[in-house]
């Protein structure tokens, strides 16, 4: 641990974990907020780890977008076991651009984009066959056609303002690094298990 800049620790890092088979290494818990305080946590996809930031896609009217818009600001933690390595990353939000997510969107299976159609996610339903009625209706909905992107589905970017690196030692002498973002780049310090 060590590189000045988080994000090349944090790259080197994502690259050790693909490489020891880590199964789906791109998995992070996403922690959010109410502009109240009461805190929520969920796992979403990372698509994207650059200098604009941390960025995952969701439904934009789900329960994690809904405490986005009302509070943005969030922290992911990366866990990876098998490595005895985490990672914690904290800062405001902003929406992608909907070219970021049209991009995105456009990558994903058939299916995946079907789902985003048919999915009220984090709302109430009555039950399993609902679901599967809803799928089946985007399905012969578009038969034959490119499934587009739709409007209440897009993507968020956490820009970092601090990075937290954390490597398991023996006899809890864990090894933890902090970075946090000041005007004229990256500080880092040491912090005691």
């Amino acid at each position: 641990m060590g590189a000045p800049d988080p994000l090349l620790q944090f790259e080197a890092w994502f690259a050790d974990a693909a490489a020891a088979g880590v199964v789906a290494p791109e998995a992070v818990a996403l922690a959010t907020a109410t502009l109240a305080g009461r805190p929520s946590v969920r796992m979403v996809l990372l698509k994207h780890a650059d200098v604009e930031g941390f960025g995952f896609y969701t439904n934009l009217s789900s329960r994690k977008a809904d405490e986005l818009a009302a509070n943005p600001h969030a922290a992911l933690l990366v866990y990876w076991q098998a490595l005895g390595r985490q990672v914690r990353i904290e800062g405001p939000i902003k929406p992608a651009t909907r070219e970021e997510a049209a991009g995105y969107f456009a990558t994903r299976p058939r299916g995946s984009k079907l789902a985003a159609w048919a999915s009220p996610q984090s709302r109430a339903i009555a039950d399993r066959a609902e679901l599967t009625r809803l799928v089946e209706e985007a399905r012969a909905r578009f038969e034959g056609t490119e499934v587009p992107l739709p409007e209440h589905w897009g993507g968020y970017r956490l820009r970092p303002e601090s990075y937290e690196f954390w490597q398991h030692g023996d006899d809890r002498l864990h090894d933890r690094v902090r970075y946090v973002r000041e005007a004229n780049g990256w500080r880092s310090e040491r912090l005691a298990p």
